[in-house]
């Protein structure tokens, strides 16, 4: 029901009720799509009624349209980037990895290649490098 949806939530009944329904919750607030205890749902809540907050919440356009100054679609694995790079203040390849769902050592290439779709479209300082931590830069 919440498959893909990365959660950050303190209470311990709420992390159970949202990993039985799929979401994927983490301890760390700041590498996840949203808060869960910020949303102040109110009890008692219909699944459906948890899900369509929950998924409203998580919708990463109005952040996207901050950082851009305007509305824009962006591939998932680059929104969840930008998103991850805008709300952290910046990430190493590894911490980006894992964020993303994949294993801090894994042999993949998914953050080089998202960095350089992103630079090739939006410009080379739009995603900058400092000393391993890749943050946003200017358009």
């Amino acid at each position: 029901m919440l498959s893909g949806v990365r959660i950050y939530t303190s209470d311990n009944i709420w992390r159970q009720i949202l990993m039985d329904l799929g979401a994927t919750v983490s301890n760390d607030a700041n590498l996840t799509d949203l808060n869960f205890d910020e949303l102040n749902i109110r009890q008692p809540v219909t699944p459906i009624e948890l899900k369509a907050a929950i998924l409203a919440a998580a919708d990463a356009g109005h952040i996207l349209a901050e950082i851009f100054g305007k509305p824009v679609m962006l591939p998932r694995l680059q929104s969840e980037m930008v998103v991850l790079l805008h709300k952290t203040g910046g990430m190493t390849a590894s911490e980006l990895k894992v964020a993303l769902g994949y294993a801090p050592d894994a042999t993949t290439h998914v953050v080089d290649t998202a960095v350089y779709q992103l630079r090739r479209t939006y410009g080379h300082d739009f995603i900058i490098n400092t000393n391993g931590v890749y943050k946003i830069g200017r358009l």
